[in-house]
């Protein structure tokens, strides 16, 4: 009998210290950003008796919150060599170094009278986010059995959008949001990391890998029963070895080699596209900056801090739900529906910010788009961006994508968390214009070019994206390899 309990706690336990740590982090920074500033003003005047100007203290805290993503790039290229050298598990393990030495620098930062400390904390605290947002998915991946493959590795969706939740709630000014207490808001970050150390060393390692990457058949058989609560099947026992067949002799892909690569050229397009569009569709930022829309949108302050917790709850809610649609419509459906919705989000916001000052119900409609936005974005591009690398990539090329795909979204949240603030300042009602022609354009490519790939083989998808990689050359060829990838084709077909 089949039972999934180990397998359910190994994903609670692994995420905790992982996806959740990305929410976490972008959302506790809402809350001290006033607090913040001034111990920014106030270091100033204290060492160099300089007065900052307004927009240089509020580039200070934009460094301060954006410095965040460039730990999370650098996380998202150690990753790979990381995951191949120590294991999954051990990977995740040894990443809370990096958070446990940010934690103290940030708990330590008020008392030093250094707002510094609290930048290299949160490119340490970056790093450790990177680097679980790559190995996470790939761990699950390699654990899960295949019915629940595409379940599992949305749960990584869902931790982080719990992360922002439990972040915003957190953050509250009657927990550690209060002036007194930011200190202690910016290390709270180490307790799921601590119930990491004290709970993942009881799970297994991936099977996947102990046996393809060590090549210990024991070890994998120890794990599968375990992670499975039953005995092996020989079926799925059968299926890693034959991987492991195919991809001897073969190393894991680099990521440059994936751009030299003319048969995985769309693939690699699709990926950097949509990680891309995922960041620049703005809606991490909104977590970021979420108290200063809505000042814009006009709510009072103090109601503020309940409202914010609300976007959270949205993406929390949306991602669970497009769990569950996820295998019914498919992943093009949930992208193009997403992405469509957004635009039409992001041309309401518009107009209801331009109207604010005439209409006095208009900053409700405004806050109303900011829910709905957020909804948009957790039912189609949150959950399905994490999968897509997963899919349409082998298990040479997927550590090079996956770090291809971690690096494009971490180096847009950094460019999309600097130029957030002055894009409000600057065009302020017209502010998520840029984002609206985004998603826009992304709903086009979706639409254009990505095949549907829910349910499908890897060598089904990968044949569909031949097309596409070979458009032009297919009708160069002599007529006799025309005819041979013809019958190919036809033997191909009757197989399935």
């Amino acid at each position: 009998s089949y039972n999934p309990v180990t397998l359910v706690l190994m994903v609670a336990s692994a995420a905790i210290g992982g996806t959740l740590q990305y929410g976490y982090n972008l959302a506790i920074m809402n809350a001290p950003t006033i607090f913040i500033q001034t111990f920014i003003n106030d270091t100033f005047m204290e060492r160099w008796d300089i007065q900052l100007e307004d927009y240089q203290v509020t580039l200070v805290w934009t460094i301060i919150v954006s410095i965040f993503s460039l730990g999370g790039f650098a996380g998202a290229l150690i990753a790979g060599p990381m995951t191949i050298r120590f294991g999954r598990k051990k990977c995740l393990l040894l990443n809370n170094i990096f958070l446990m030495t940010g934690a103290v620098l940030a708990v330590t930062s008020r008392a030093a009278k250094s707002f510094e400390m609290i930048i290299i904390a949160r490119v340490l605290v970056g790093i450790n986010a990177g680097i679980s947002m790559n190995v996470q998915p790939m761990y699950f991946g390699e654990s899960a059995p295949k019915h629940l493959r595409g379940a599992i590795s949305l749960s990584s969706a869902v931790f982080t959008a719990f992360g922002v939740v439990l972040g915003q709630v957190v953050g509250l000014r009657e927990i550690l949001g209060s002036e007194s207490c930011w200190q202690y808001l910016l290390a709270s970050n180490a307790i799921p990391g601590l119930i990491q150390l004290l709970t993942l060393p009881w799970f297994p390692e991936s099977p996947r890998y102990l046996l393809i990457d060590r090549g210990d058949k024991e070890a994998c058989i120890n794990a599968l029963r375990r992670l499975r609560g039953c005995e092996v099947q020989s079926s799925e026992l059968d299926e890693i070895l034959q991987e492991q067949a195919e991809t001897k002799g073969m190393r894991p892909k680099r990521p440059w080699e994936l751009f030299t690569d003319r048969s995985v050229r769309w693939q690699l397009i699709t990926v950097m596209v949509i990680s891309s569009a995922m960041q620049l569709c703005g809606n991490d930022s909104i977590y970021f900056y979420a108290s200063y829309v809505f000042k814009e949108a006009g709510i009072a302050d103090d109601k503020i801090q309940y409202v914010t917790i609300g976007t959270g709850t949205c993406e929390f809610t949306a991602c669970i739900m497009c769990n569950l649609l996820i295998e019914r419509k498919g992943r093009r459906f949930m992208l193009m529906g997403g992405f469509i919705l957004m635009t039409i989000w992001a041309v309401v916001f518009t107009i209801a910010l331009s109207f604010e000052h005439y209409i006095s119900w208009m900053p409700y409609l405004s806050m109303a788009c900011i829910f709905t936005y957020i909804l948009s974005f957790g039912m189609g591009p949150a959950g399905v961006t994490g999968v897509l690398p997963t899919e349409i990539f082998n298990q040479t090329a997927r550590p090079a994508a996956y770090m291809i795909a971690g690096s494009m979204m971490w180096l847009n949240l950094f460019i999309i968390g600097m130029i957030f603030p002055f894009l409000v300042s600057e065009l302020s009602e017209y502010c998520f214009v840029p984002f609206g022609a985004v998603c826009l354009l992304s709903a086009l490519y979706v639409g254009m070019f990505l095949p549907e790939t829910k349910g499908k083989s890897l060598s089904v998808i990968t044949s569909e994206f031949h097309t596409l990689n070979f458009k032009g050359q297919d009708r160069k060829r002599t007529s006799q390899t025309q005819a041979q990838y013809q019958l190919g084709e036809v033997c191909h077909s009757t197989a399935l």
